[in-house]
């Protein structure tokens, strides 16, 4: 997954394509982050009637068992063995090219219509609420005419909803056909999209009293994070605003009449999201500014009262300069009380030019 954290960018924003480079299409790398884990395969097939779930083992040569009436569901967690991802491949016919766009973990949110299956991709994002760090995962979803396979780079995700809606057969999800179950998986992800920017909602008002009060180079610093959360953020929802448009405008026999209400009003969540994406952008751009506001006004509450010691300071100078000439005729010199009267001299300037600042509210 791609973490991007408040206080620091422990991971990428984009995962380097030099694991690819000179391959031919088709070539199936896997390009995140090595794991170790052993990927687990996860089966649902439901009825209105009927339920049945189970793990399957990955090893397993008969993988699959055999298809039964109903809708089938597949999730994948973990992507990090290419020869799992390409046996799934055969068992679904899956083309090469959309098996190496589900290893190759950057993918734009996108819609592709393979004639026999749709391929969706999106982004699932959550918020670490221990260090307030995003954390991104791409997941793919294949849809057939009663299957759903689901691709996710480690186990975890948004879905446990949509499982026990299915499990308690609460909704209308199992008596609809696989077009829902897909739309239910992506209604997840775009649900997880208003928590998660609820979160940098909340990130940018409590920096905003300290930006105004007392600026530091750390709240610029948390600023800068939160730019790059939402630069990322609009990056992940524009593309799916596109996407779910052209699944609810298209001709394919995949997507039901029964569904696409579902879709249009998923696509004006999306709306929503973005409009709430652009309206933090203008914020925290907002509380740059008011940062070096300021800022600036710090510096010049210093430098004017630095100026006003200067200005005071200058007359005084140039008496005590006036009267430390060693000239021998200076008839205050002689005086008794010559050195008194210059110091009254002193303090009567400096009370009167005080006394212009503060008249001119200077001070």
């Amino acid at each position: 997954s791609n973490q991007i954290g408040v206080t620091g960018m422990r991971n990428r924003l984009f995962y380097p394509k030099s694991r690819k480079a000179g391959l031919p299409p088709g070539s199936l790398v896997y390009t995140g982050e090595a794991r170790q884990e052993k990927p687990r395969l996860t089966l649902i097939r439901y009825s209105e009637s009927k339920f049945e779930e189970r793990t399957i083992d990955p090893a397993d040569e008969m993988m699959l068992p055999p298809k039964a009436s109903g809708i089938t569901w597949l999730n994948v967690d973990g992507l990090h063995q290419v020869d799992l991802i390409e046996k799934i491949g055969q068992l679904y016919p899956i083309h090469p090219l959309i098996q190496e766009d589900i290893l190759h973990i950057d993918q734009r949110p996108k819609l592709e219509d393979m004639g026999d299956y749709l391929y969706l991709v999106m982004k699932m994002i959550s918020v670490d609420p221990a260090t307030r760090a995003i954390e991104a995962e791409q997941v793919s979803v294949i849809l057939r005419q009663d299957v759903v396979i689901s691709f996710q780079e480690k186990a975890g995700d948004v879905f446990g909803g949509v499982r026990e809606r299915i499990r308690k057969n609460r909704g209308r999800i199992r008596k609809m056909q696989a077009d829902y179950l897909a739309y239910a998986l992506l209604d997840a992800l775009v649900d997880q999209y208003f928590l998660v920017l609820e979160s940098v909602g909340e990130d940018i008002e409590a920096i905003e009293d300290e930006v105004m009060t007392r600026p530091t180079p750390e709240a610029l610093q948390r600023l800068y994070h939160i730019k790059r959360h939402l630069l990322f953020l609009r990056k992940s929802a524009w593309p799916v605003r596109e996407m779910i448009g052209a699944l609810e405008r298209s001709e394919t026999t995949f997507v039901r009449p029964q569904t696409r209400p579902f879709l249009r009003d998923l696509y004006d969540h999306v709306i929503q999201i973005i409009d709430m994406v652009e309206t933090q952008r203008d914020m925290n751009a907002g509380m740059f500014d008011i940062y070096l506001s300021s800022v600036g006004n710090r510096t010049n509450e210093v430098m004017k009262v630095l100026t006003i010691i200067a200005t005071i300071f200058i007359p005084l100078t140039f008496i005590a300069g006036v009267y430390g000439m060693n000239f021998e005729f200076m008839p205050e010199l002689g005086w008794r009380w010559g050195y008194f009267g210059v110091l009254g001299v002193m303090a009567g300037m400096v009370f009167s030019m005080l006394y212009f600042f503060r008249r001119r509210k200077w001070l």
